[in-house]
């Protein structure tokens, strides 16, 4: 009989590791907290070789190669000039494309959202299961993919592994190609950059939300990484319209009016006029808290972690999803080849940690020049 593997996330790690092992013939099913569903949620991404590689072995291969390519980096200065130029030509494939083909490519009745998991606890044969609503699921093997705010890692990893927060976030928008028009020029078909003490603005093109990448239909993605020092500066920027505090980030639409005024104001003051005016032009600007997470362990028993539910790297490396997708291919082929589904997931630890400890350092070595003062307590 199938070994029953119940994931827990349902966003592309989760997917990943779903497709994977339901193709390797386990039984699989994927329970996702949203009540919504994750469509939408995402904008562009890097498909770095793991993601390239895990697509083309479920045969969606053609999927990674519908993007929007910068055919070069630009700096800007504050007055709005190019100081310089680079050559890198790269290329942002869409994330919500990605993730309707993995939802598609899995069986009909086994991704469920609304289902917001409260514990997990083992025993030598089966892992339960409890969700908020007071219902319960056995599984052979637990994988929890569900991300920063992981409700599985103590189970894993201990309480102590928990995320630390950088000092600093990023405030981010996403406005149709359309309302280019001044901005076009220069900003179109590049991936521009602006950097002052302590801070950096960046944007580029990417698909539009049907994945298209027809001039006219994309859509701009901006990011601000701005300083937010200590538990107080973390606090206002994770506070929403209602006042609510936020754990690591403010989804669209859930910043105050004045909070969206003032960084239209400080964009205005500090940013190059393209970068400002596209500020502007995001009527819900959402907020991501920068943290590092390192787990001492990704394989607990009969549970196992994946992804940023594991290991938290900054997005200076772009290596968020790339790192899931090589964490879901290394959990299938130890289940494949390991009879003993502990033994195979003590394997499939030993292989990963060290490579994604790896990406936390460099995300912190390429962030450092926008953190402040106090150190990373994971350096």
């Amino acid at each position: 009989m199938a070994l029953k593997i119940a994931i827990i996330g349902g966003s592309l790690g989760g997917l990943f590791a779903a497709v994977l092992l339901d193709r390797a013939g386990f039984d699989v099913r994927v329970f996702e907290r949203s009540r919504a569903g994750l469509d939408g949620r995402g904008a562009g991404l890097v498909a770095q070789r793991p993601v390239f590689r895990l697509l083309r072995e479920i045969g969606c291969d053609h999927v990674a190669r519908i993007g929007v390519t910068a055919w070069e980096r630009i700096f800007l200065d504050r007055d709005g000039t190019v100081r310089h130029r680079d050559r890198t030509p790269q290329t942002q494939v869409s994330w919500d494309l990605i993730w309707h083909s993995l939802r598609a490519a899995l069986p009909e009745g086994r991704y469920a959202i609304g289902r917001v998991v409260e514990a997990v606890s083992q025993g030598p044969d089966e892992v339960t299961v409890r969700f908020a609503d007071g219902a319960r699921v056995s599984a052979d093997l637990v994988i929890g993919a569900d991300g920063l705010g992981s409700v599985l890692r103590a189970a894993v990893a201990g309480a102590s592994a928990r995320p630390v927060y950088a000092g600093y976030a990023a405030w981010r928008g996403l406005v149709p190609e359309a309302t280019l028009v001044d901005e076009a020029t220069l900003l179109s078909e590049r991936f521009a950059f602006f950097e002052m003490q302590g801070s950096q603005a960046l944007g580029y093109l990417v698909p539009g939300a049907d994945g298209s990448v027809e001039l006219g239909q994309r859509r701009y993605n901006w990011v601000w990484y701005r300083p937010a020092p200590g538990q107080a500066g973390l606090a206002a920027a994770l506070t929403d319209r209602d006042g609510q505090r936020h754990a690591h980030s403010l989804p669209p639409g859930a910043m105050s009016d004045h909070a969206v005024d003032q960084l239209r104001a400080d964009a205005a003051r500090l940013l190059p006029p393209a970068f400002a005016r596209v500020v502007r032009a995001e009527p819900a600007p959402f907020v991501q808290a920068i943290h590092d997470l390192r787990s001492p362990r990704m394989a607990a028993g009969r549970i196992a972690l994946l992804g940023d539910a594991a290991f938290v790297a900054r997005p200076h490396t772009a290596m968020g999803v790339a790192k899931a997708a090589a964490d879901a291919m290394a959990l299938r082929d130890w289940l494949v080849r390991q009879p003993d589904p502990v033994a195979a997931l003590g394997g499939y630890d030993r292989e990963r940690r060290d490579e994604n400890d790896a990406t936390v350092t460099l995300g912190i070595r390429l962030g450092r020049h926008l953190q402040p003062a106090i150190p990373s307590a994971l350096e």
